[in-house]
């Protein structure tokens, strides 16, 4: 399962990303936008959500029978203390076993349906271009599940760059501030629908 990161990847790639994003406490037209940790659902496309569901019934059905078959193998060969097959196969089943809390949690909560009108107000599920701090970004609203592989990059409507915008039309000009202090500015130029 090497598609998936280890905490201490996850925060090194996390280091390797702009300060501005996820970062958003309030926008510029003196509106505040707070942000929850709220468990809201996460929108998703009906493609995304089989994808995800047999990803699930793969890892609880089959997935797990490999790994405890790859667990038992390592077991025989001695000595657990200085056998590294079975570390490996045990860490690999703590990612297997994580994966499937996510895609238990995710998949209960999500919200299917079909992409989002064509009306260029920014919602999830849409294609956002936007200048932040003056860079050209565009960027899929939503969960990083709906894009799969691709090399999109995804914000959640969640995060706080996400819950800024959400709601804004195409020509909003909105601020925020880091929690570092500095204000980044933000304008949206479009929002389409995902047609992934």
């Amino acid at each position: 399962m090497d598609q998936y990161l280890s905490p201490a990847e996850l925060v090194t790639e996390s280091q390797k990303w702009p300060p501005w994003r996820g970062l958003c406490l309030f926008d510029h037209k003196e509106k505040s936008v707070s942000t929850t940790n709220s468990a809201t659902a996460a929108w998703l496309t009906q493609e995304a959500f089989d994808r995800l569901k047999a990803e699930l019934d793969h890892l609880s059905g089959p997935g797990r029978a490999e790994i405890v078959q790859k667990i038992e193998a390592a077991r025989q060969e001695g000595d657990l203390k200085e056998n590294g097959g079975y570390h490996a196969a045990k860490e690999e089943q703590g990612k297997i076993e994580a994966r499937i809390r996510q895609l238990t949690a995710l998949l209960r909560d999500a919200h299917v349906g079909e992409s989002p009108a064509d009306d260029g107000i920014v919602e999830p599920g849409m294609i956002v271009v936007a200048k932040i701090a003056g860079d050209e970004e565009s960027f899929l609203l939503g969960s990083r599940e709906i894009a799969g592989d691709s090399d999109l990059d995804v914000f959640s409507e969640k995060s706080p760059l996400g819950a800024a915008i959400v709601g804004h039309k195409e020509g909003d000009k909105l601020s925020y501030t880091a929690p570092n202090g500095k204000v980044i500015t933000v304008e949206i130029i479009s929002a389409k629908p995902y047609a992934g």
